[in-house]
């Protein structure tokens, strides 16, 4: 990780655990700095995946887990599916401006739920192949998951920026900070 998160008040285990989300989201947001249209589009690795592909992804898994989290899960596996092919491929309508807007708006509704509830009260799963059948989850897991989904999505974020133009996650950081890398 190459920033600290601040542990702003030892008793409030919501804000530490909603701020190493914070740095894990902003460690996705820094690997699109300063990229055209064009870079952020650009699959150059030998995965399939694109920043702006990831940021939609990224958006929509923390929309979608809130969503479940709240009772509101898709009508259907195959619905489910579908929107997860999808939340792969932004629109052209979605640029990365509009995503990185549309994810602050998700984050700060995660960070208003979170708040808003028990951390030890529970949902169920939506019936899918990979979930255990009849399953609940508490708030905590649900944001500690948020948390590991976003950072795994932040480490490819890093090695697709690098392998664009070279930049590493600490340049990125140096550059967001108007500091020389």
């Amino acid at each position: 990780m190459p920033i600290h998160v601040v542990e702003k008040d030892v008793t409030d285990e919501r804000g530490t655990l909603l701020a190493f989300l914070a740095g894990q989201r902003g460690g996705v947001r820094r690997a699109l700095l300063g990229l055209t249209a064009e870079q952020a589009a650009s699959v150059p690795s030998a995965s399939e995946m694109s920043l702006h592909g990831l940021l939609k992804h990224v958006i929509q898994a923390e929309t979608g887990w809130l969503q479940w989290a709240k009772g509101n899960a898709p009508k259907s596996f195959e619905e489910a599916t579908e929107g997860w092919e999808q939340g792969w491929r932004p629109t052209e309508e979605e640029t990365v401006e509009v995503l990185l807007a549309r994810w602050d708006e998700a984050a700060a509704a995660t960070e208003r739920f979170i708040r808003s509830v028990d951390l030890e009260s529970t949902f169920k799963l939506p019936p899918a192949p990979w979930f255990p059948q009849e399953s609940s989850l508490s708030m905590r897991w649900l944001l500690l998951h948020l948390i590991e989904e976003t950072a795994r999505h932040a480490g490819h974020a890093d090695i697709i920026r690098e392998t664009i133009d070279g930049k590493t996650a600490f340049e990125l950081v140096a550059q967001e900070q108007g500091e020389d890398a």
